[in-house]
């Protein structure tokens, strides 16, 4: 006997849609179970053995989990490491069973905003180079960024190997200074995402980032209310934008 869920669950975790458009469909008749329409979203089903279909097509269930991180420094983004604590280790047992991944890699002393999901068509339209989903980080710099960094990175910067950047947009938020040298807070969005690549655009222009936090990536922005360390799933409304997003490019 396996686990009774909800029709409304079962079919958005399946990627039928969010949970109120899923009710509008079940009002329409599209779903049935055994043969029988359903008119009730709520109705509990056992999805291991229950036959539920949705416009006369069987639902196969896998479950998807989509979750949102803020990272903490000091752990790695990877499945699985010998050595180091990864971002896997900071979930519960439950949402461990899943089998999440993180959706592409935050440095191990980068901070903020991480994508763990099974869905690995996501993964990979969100991932794929093609794609230049945009990503917007904040960060401390020591040294004093200013409108010649901002048009440099706009032009694109020559890094350590060669590489050319994509255009960027360098927000300057504001600056401390004192005898010992100027610290800028900044704001840079990247259309790519090489090696260490914030760090090393900072380095290029001959300057060093002492903090960084990923704050978005794609239409997904990480939630103010999120202490680091911490995780939740993400909402209705945020796995729609992500399916939107994808099937907008």
């Amino acid at each position: 006997m396996g686990k009774k869920m909800r029709i409304d669950k079962l079919l958005s975790h399946t990627g039928y849609g969010t949970r109120s458009e899923i009710k509008k469909l079940v009002k329409q008749g599209k779903v049935t179970v055994a043969g029988k329409v359903v008119k009730d979203s709520g109705q509990l089903v056992d999805p291991e053995l229950d036959e539920v279909a949705f416009d006369g097509e069987r639902v196969m269930y896998r479950e998807v989990i989509y979750l949102m991180m803020n990272k903490p420094p000091g752990v790695i983004s990877a499945t699985e490491d010998r050595r180091e604590r990864t971002v896997i280790d900071l979930l519960e047992p439950e949402d461990q069973l899943m089998d999440p991944f993180p959706v592409g890699r935050l440095d191990k002393d980068t901070v903020g905003l991480l994508l763990l999901t099974n869905d690995g068509q996501l993964a990979h339209e969100l991932l794929s180079p093609r794609k230049h989903v945009p990503k917007t980080y904040e960060a401390v710099v020591q040294g004093d960024v200013g409108e010649e960094d901002q048009t440099q990175f706009k032009a694109g910067v020559t890094l350590d190997d060669g590489y050319v950047t994509m255009p960027s947009d360098l927000k300057i938020l504001k600056k401390d200074g004192d005898e010992g040298g100027v610290t800028s807070v900044i704001s840079l969005t990247i259309m790519e995402g090489k090696f260490h690549q914030v760090k090393r655009m900072f380095e290029a222009v001959g300057k060093k980032v002492v903090y960084l936090k990923r704050v978005s990536m794609g239409p997904l922005e990480l939630d103010a209310d999120l202490e680091e360390g911490t995780y939740r799933e993400l909402t209705d409304e945020e796995i729609a934008l992500l399916r939107a997003h994808r099937a907008a490019d």
